[in-house]
């Protein structure tokens, strides 16, 4: 008999998903933007975001459990195959934007890990600026990843796991250094909290304004990312039709409660106008500036001396500086073939180019592997000569990546209502058992991650110091040229199919 393999109970689950879906980083990030103003929209997009799409991803996931085709498979067979190329298309695209912002971004944890503090910024090769020498050494970095991954040395994501380990270990260091920080402040905050006002309004001067405000929103949802992967784990659970549902429930509050109580301990050790008012605070370095600073009041807090306390906060950033290069340099040796080798192998050959659907000796798509990274490099050069000083380039990046990684939501939320009307599908674990529920759920989530992306791309055109277009055109030519590249292959596949026929 074949071995029965034990499946996952609900605390397994819980964990299984608290690991895939929280990030250390986004709270840093939150609480630089927002102050505790962030906590509301982190908890609002867990209930309103997280658990309906979860939800949604485990159905498309429990249909389609034999399927190999991932997305594309759960939207062709629900919507069609365009609209499933685009949408899978767009999906693949978003990670090749995280892959020119983590290119640019990984030289700072490097930095910190030498000096203590992000000295990029004053860093400079031929006589470029710093945002310009990040760009080459971005570019540098994506060619020599390329050509080890496309050798198929992905053994190194085993060694840079412990990366990942290591930044998860970061939020105990959070946790228990800013409660010492408070019991030896007498419970006092070093970003005050002057009742529920400290919670609604920004110390962040750029988000005063209602439209500010409601652009936050695409933060929010992009710290819940990687949902999508939730929908394979349905049929490894223990009595999936109750445990499920009450996992993604419970996921969600424990998640968000997590989020909400970073956001207020990093309060607890860090002044906003103090700390991260300074033009050298970006949100590529945010994470060790705020890390830095818990280790230099902790020793402020134990009565050290000042050199000693000084010491402390440049270990802890030194600490966080190698759990993140690692993390990012784990992320980026599997994220850089895996969403290319899916995308190829799980729709129709006949789509791409013969030559991009051809592995190497090593079982790599190398020829893919090398156009995508002549388009990363495009993108990064283009981006960093284009003459903005860091603080900029690195809000440009993060904008991109959020509103790209965002965008595929859309497609897959699209396909639900279409999905739950074909009969012919396999609909045994049923969430949504009514209509009504089906479009309810498809319509918050729609709405919302559309709010959330039509306003941080139109926020820039209204800000108090003028329009700032660039901005926007950045956040909007990556989704448009790419949804055109994807209808253009589509199209040219169709022609060729027809031809065939002929």
């Amino acid at each position: 008999m074949p071995k029965q393999h034990k499946k996952m109970t609900l605390v397994g689950l819980i964990l299984m998903i608290f690991t895939s879906v929280f990030g250390f980083a986004n709270a840093p990030i939150a609480f630089y933007r927002m102050g505790y103003g962030a906590i509301i929209w982190y908890v609002g997009a867990a209930l309103l975001f997280f658990i309906p799409f979860a939800l949604m991803m485990a159905e498309f996931g429990s249909s389609f459990k034999n399927e190999k085709g991932g997305m594309y498979t759960w939207m062709e067979q629900s919507v069609g195959p365009k609209y499933a190329f685009i949408g899978t298309f767009m999906w693949y695209t978003a990670y090749v934007i995280w892959m020119v912002g983590i290119s640019a971004k990984v030289w700072i944890p490097m930095s910190t890990l030498f000096s203590a503090t992000d000295k990029t910024l004053d860093w400079s090769l031929f006589g470029l600026n710093s945002t310009q020498t990040i760009g080459v050494l971005g570019i540098v970095f994506m060619i020599v990843v390329t050509f080890l991954a496309s050798q198929g040395l992905d053994q190194i994501t085993k060694v840079t796991s412990v990366g990942g380990l290591a930044v998860m270990s970061l939020n105990v260091v959070l946790l228990i250094v800013s409660l010492v920080i408070l019991v030896f402040n007498g419970g006092h905050f070093a970003q005050p909290i002057e009742g529920i006002s400290s919670f609604i309004h920004s110390p962040n001067p750029a988000f005063t304004t209602p439209l500010s405000l409601i652009s936050f929103l695409v933060f929010a949802i992009f710290a819940y990312g990687g949902l999508e992967a939730v929908g394979g784990l349905v049929d490894q659970t223990e009595n999936a039709e109750k445990t499920f549902p009450k996992g993604i429930i419970l996921s969600a509050l424990i998640i968000s409660i997590g989020y909400a109580l970073s956001i207020l301990l990093w309060g607890a050790s860090a002044n906003w106008d103090t700390v991260l008012s300074g033009e050298r605070v970006t949100l590529g370095n945010i994470t060790y500036v705020l890390m830095n600073n818990l280790g230099l009041e902790l020793g402020n807090a134990l009565g050290l001396s000042a050199s000693a306390a000084a010491s402390i906060g440049a270990w802890f950033a030194r600490f966080t500086g190698l759990s993140m290069f690692l993390s990012y340099l784990g992320a980026f040796f599997t994220l850089i073939y895996s969403p290319l080798k899916t995308i190829i192998e799980g729709t129709p050959r006949g789509l791409w180019p013969e030559k991009m659907t051809q592995n190497n000796d090593k079982n790599m798509p190398a020829a893919a592997m090398w156009i995508q990274c002549l388009l990363v490099v495009a993108i990064i050069a283009i981006i960093s000569f284009g003459g903005e000083g860091a603080q900029k380039f690195f809000e440009v990046l993060t904008l991109m990546t959020n509103v790209a990684m965002t965008i595929p939501y859309l497609f897959l939320a699209g396909a639900f209502p279409a999905f739950k009307r074909n009969k012919a599908l396999d609909h045994s674990f049923n969430v949504f058992n009514t209509t009504t529920k089906s479009t309810m759920a498809t319509a918050i989530v729609l709405f919302l991650v559309g709010f959330a992306n039509l306003f941080t791309i139109i926020e820039p055109l209204f800000r108090d110091d003028g329009p700032v277009w660039k901005d926007t055109l950045w956040q909007i030519a990556g989704p448009v040229v790419f949804a055109l590249v994807a209808w253009l292959l589509f199209t040219r596949y169709e022609r060729n199919r027809l031809a065939a026929k002929a």
